[in-house]
């Protein structure tokens, strides 16, 4: 147990979420005494944030639930630049109609972890777009960019690592930091934000915010990182065999989201119960001490809790319920991942490993023909051998689809259209 006397920092620290903070004292005593407000930042890459940022969300919906003010700032502006930040290269740049529509299209999840509105304790979606795309170039160079120090900036591991591989580090890129940093000061001055959060990557980013404003007259800033998290056998948060782990549901279904956290690694159970679940910690120590065969059911329970959270209790619930019924019943379950084919195409016949590359189950041929080689391949529940064997209408179940599996835990319905 720590010595911290504030909830929100208490809750992070028994649930694992902190790894550094900038004045742990300082910042326990601010969040007993008022409502603070914090933020972390996110880029909108893409459409949909994925499992890797799940711990970020967390810590924002934690902040709120122990009654302060959180901020999810959405990277308009500096996404039209990009973040160097321990990427070997530079990213794409975004046209500002993609940045606007994916922002759009992430604020969806945000809203399933935090409460949105104008209240003193609703939390704000804001866009940093909003002050840098009117900046004026000579005033900001005179009243920021003269506060930064070019070889300290040298010296962050995420230039060092770029320049010591002889990598092009852009003058854009390197512009990013005093962005980034800027955005601290301007958050403060705008909403009184006094807190920065973020994954241990970014210690260095946020620090510099901290330094700026000491400069630029803010009162005392804090900063707080949570561990980059991997998995116990050293894969990264987010990412399946199959891809990234989307958050957004027309990105990826509940029942597969169900099914990355029913695969969680028997070492990460308890570590994920903590920090993904709003499981209380006494509940948590229960389950925790449950091994053997019934692991497997505490990992049901952190599927379903996880996936509550994001797509709603009955999407987690009837996930659950597909899962048991395929994999123990053997039975054939609507709700299961579907690809459609045209009628047309399986009554000529369509070759079994074209068919497995359709369905999302391998990336070639050359690996579905490994599956198949290696006894993995099932059709309508029965192993299949022959590499050459054409899928058609004898195929189509009475349920009128063909049942496509790979082992144990992926299967996909082939439906005629």
């Amino acid at each position: 147990m720590s010595g911290f006397k504030s909830d929100f920092l208490r809750t992070l620290s028994e649930r694992g979420f902190i790894h550094q903070i900038s004045d742990e004292t300082g910042l326990d005593d601010l969040l007993c005494k008022e409502t603070v407000t914090a933020y972390i930042g996110f880029d909108p890459t893409a459409p949909s944030l994925h499992a890797g940022g799940l711990i970020q969300i967390m810590m924002l919906h934690w902040l709120q639930q122990t009654g302060h003010r959180a901020i999810s700032l959405m990277g308009g502006g500096t996404g039209m630049v990009g973040d160097p930040s321990f990427k070997d290269e530079a990213r794409q740049l975004m046209t500002p109609e993609t940045i606007a529509a994916n922002i759009a299209s992430i604020k969806k999840v945000f809203s399933s972890y935090l409460t949105y509105g104008e209240g003193p304790k609703d939390a704000l979606m804001i866009n940093n777009a909003d002050w840098l795309l009117g900046i004026n170039y000579l005033e900001f160079l005179r009243d920021v960019g003269r506060h930064f120090s070019v070889n300290r900036m040298l010296s962050f591991d995420s230039v060092k690592m770029r320049l010591d591989r002889e990598q092009s580090l852009s003058f854009l890129e390197f512009n990013y930091m005093i962005l980034q940093a800027y955005d601290f000061v301007e958050l403060n001055k705008r909403y009184g934000t006094r807190l920065q959060m973020g994954g241990s990557d970014q210690w260095g980013n946020i620090v510099n915010g901290i330094d700026l404003g000491h400069r630029m007259g803010t009162p005392q800033l804090y900063a707080l990182t949570s561990p980059l998290l991997t998995t116990a056998s050293g894969a990264k948060m987010g990412k399946s065999i199959s891809g990234a782990v989307w958050l957004n549901p027309d990105m990826l279904s509940a029942y597969d989201f169900w099914q990355y956290w029913r695969n969680t690694e028997d070492a990460d159970v308890t570590r994920f119960l903590k920090l993904y679940t709003t499981l209380p910690m006494d509940e948590i120590a229960r389950l925790a001490a449950l091994g053997g065969a019934e692991i497997n059911e505490v990992k049901k329970i952190l599927a379903t809790e996880i996936t509550a959270m994001l797509h709603g209790r009955e999407n987690a619930e009837q996930a659950a319920e597909t899962a048991r019924k395929t994999f123990e019943e053997g039975a054939l379950a609507e709700n299961l991942p579907s690809v459609e084919v045209p009628k047309a195409e399986l009554e000529a016949g369509i070759g079994l490993l074209s068919l497995i590359v359709r369905a999302g189950l391998a990336a070639s041929n050359g690996e579905a023909r490994r599956h198949v080689q290696g006894g993995a391949v099932r059709i309508n529940d029965k192993a299949v051998s022959d590499e050459r064997m054409t899928i058609g209408n004898a195929e189509v179940t009475a349920d009128g689809v063909v049942k496509l599996s790979l082992g144990k835990k992926k299967h996909m319905l082939v439906r005629p259209v």
